[in-house]
């Protein structure tokens, strides 16, 4: 009696033992390596990227059509000699079939080459200059582009009585975007720049920058600076009184991202950004999404997470198209085309260009129930990328 009970016992182990065995044979696990930065001034961004991909992960599972996901992380500080090597090791050493996330736009340059090698696709989370999907044919984004939100604030600002703007940008391709997009409609709507400034991508010192523009005493501070450096510009708008000064801050909404916004203080009241994303964003998607980030990471997520999101969405959605199938020319015509509803709203993939097409919002920072966050009041809908065309 005793040898049957234990034979009755010990079969469904190694039945349950056997059925990951045989079912992962049919198909090898999908490695993606997912560059970020985690050191260095974009950590921020780099955390909500990972933080990002590992809630979609949890709600989604690990399996899709049939095969494994596997994400290998990899932190390369934003360096884009960094991303080259670590994504050429991903490739070659890792065997990796997507490469994705790309903190930076020279740093999504730097594997855009690679990309095209390999044949496999570069999903660009984050980087937003308008030229990086021209770069390689495997490269397909789901951020954003500064060209997107520049036109729309330029005009709003041309319309709503800001005659005259100090602009302070970062000095790299997507600060140059942003500072050409904006200037050009701004400029046609009858506005002038009184002032113009760019600082350093590494490491700035806004603070003799802003004392000189309060001097030129504009009716807004036109403001582009990459997610995660917001935090910082704002500390030392407010130490040099342009607040009190009565000058606007209006900009692309990376200077206002959900990640810091809570922690910038009143002086960021009033401040008028164009972007595609709001934590304070009104969809049952995006409540959702809101609430299971809060849980998991105890933080806001701001348009960086939204972008990662979305672009683990995106790989999942081309598997099951493909069958499972993971060629990455059949994954990038698979991509496509798509479209979803995104915590941010409606978005597609533009077939001919691959670049994002999504709602931009013009919002206002405001505070709500003892919090700060970018209300939304009007919106702009299905924005193609205007820098693919002069401005």
């Amino acid at each position: 009696m005793l040898t049957k009970h234990l034979v009755r016992l010990i079969a469904p182990v190694f039945f349950l033992l056997g059925q990951p065995h045989f079912a992962g044979a049919a198909e090898e696990a999908l490695k993606i390596g997912l560059i970020i930065p985690l050191t260095g001034g974009q950590a921020s961004t780099g955390k909500q990227l990972a933080n990002a991909v590992k809630l979609y992960m949890s709600e989604n599972g690990d399996v899709v059509a049939g095969r494994k996901i596997e994400v290998i992380v990899r932190d390369d500080a934003a360096i884009p000699e960094n991303t080259k090597r670590i994504a050429q090791e991903l490739i070659v050493n890792d065997k990796v079939g997507i490469i994705a996330g790309f903190g930076i736009t020279p740093a999504a340059l730097a594997a855009a080459p690679l990309a095209t090698q390999a044949r496999i696709p570069e999903i660009v989370m984050l980087a937003g200059t308008s030229i990086i999907t021209e770069r390689s044919p495997y490269i397909v984004r789901t951020s954003f582009t500064l060209a997107q939100s520049s036109v729309i604030i330029g005009d709003w600002a041309a319309k709503n009585a800001i005659r005259k703007v100090a602009t302070l940008t970062t000095d790299y391709a997507p600060g140059n975007d942003a500072l050409q997009f904006f200037k050009a409609r701004f400029l046609a709507g009858g506005g002038e720049i009184v002032d113009e400034v760019k600082v350093p991508l590494v490491n700035p010192d806004f603070a003799p920058f802003l004392q000189r523009m309060k001097d030129a005493k504009p009716d807004a501070l036109y403001v582009f600076v990459p997610g995660g450096q917001g935090g910082n510009f704002m500390k030392q708008f407010s130490e040099r009184g342009l607040d009190k000064a009565g000058i606007k801050i209006i900009g692309p909404g990376d200077v206002m991202d959900d990640d810091l916004l809570n922690n910038m203080g009143d002086a960021a009241l009033g401040a008028v950004t164009a972007h595609m994303y709001s934590a304070a964003h009104k969809s049952p998607k995006n409540a959702a999404f809101v609430a299971a980030y809060r849980k998991m990471f105890a933080s806001r997520p701001g348009f960086v997470a939204v972008g990662g999101y979305d672009g683990i969405h995106l790989i999942y959605q081309a598997l099951k198209k493909t069958g499972g199938k993971s060629d990455g020319d059949a994954l990038v015509d698979a991509m496509k085309g798509m479209t979803w509803e995104s915590p941010r709203g409606p978005v597609s993939i533009d077939p001919a260009t691959r670049d994002i097409v999504q709602n931009i919002y013009i919002r206002k920072v405001e505070k709500v129930d003892g919090e700060l966050y970018n209300v939304e009041f009007k919106t702009f809908e299905a924005v193609k990328d205007p820098g693919k065309t002069s401005p």
